[in-house]
């Protein structure tokens, strides 16, 4: 009687041990609480622990460089993208989140050829199709600032264009960087 009371005990155990270890959030899940409980760093170095256990797990690295990205240390977000871009080239998530720091540099002629890339491995990919009007809307307003510049006479349609773009530019909040 003993033994099956002590075989359903250790089963009840078991039963709940599986229950408790099927409910322990990922890595991925713990950084994820830590950030959105103003734990910034604290879920950047869970993350970090993780990836030294795992350094080939894509969700990981991929959190990471959104993080470094969010806490502004855009060099460790370009080399976390830039490493998965060589690692996983057929996907598009990390040449558009390298293009969201290239944007922020301003570097946007290299923040387009990243988003074409994104584009050209899924075309349908939303966030980079958006980051790429907002990258090219900026881009316009440049040329039309330089094209302003070297103008011999000024011309009031060019004025007309640059000052629409501008405007659109500043009301879109487009004077910083694209969303990841």
């Amino acid at each position: 009687m003993q033994t099956r009371i002590a075989i359903r005990l250790a089963a009840a155990c078991l039963l709940c041990l599986s229950c408790v270890l099927a409910s322990a959030a990922t890595p991925v899940e713990a950084a994820q609480k830590l950030w959105f409980a103003g734990q910034r760093q604290e879920a950047v170095a869970a993350l970090e622990s993780a990836l030294e256990r795992s350094p080939e797990q894509l969700q990981l690295r991929f959190q990471l460089g959104v993080y470094t990205m969010e806490l502004g240390d855009l060099a460790k977000a370009e080399a976390i993208f830039t490493a998965m871009t060589r690692d996983f080239p057929d996907l598009a998530d990390p040449f558009n989140n390298l293009a969201v720091v290239f944007a922020a540099r301003g570097e946007l002629k290299a923040a387009r050829e990243a988003l074409e890339q994104a584009l050209n491995l899924q075309p349908d990919q939303p966030q980079a199709l958006e980051n790429l009007g907002d990258v090219q809307l900026r881009l316009a307003e440049q040329a039309y600032a330089h094209a302003a510049r070297v103008q011999p006479v000024p011309s009031a349609q060019l004025a007309s264009k640059r000052s629409a773009t501008l405007t659109l530019v500043q009301q879109l909040g487009l004077a910083s960087a694209p969303k990841p």
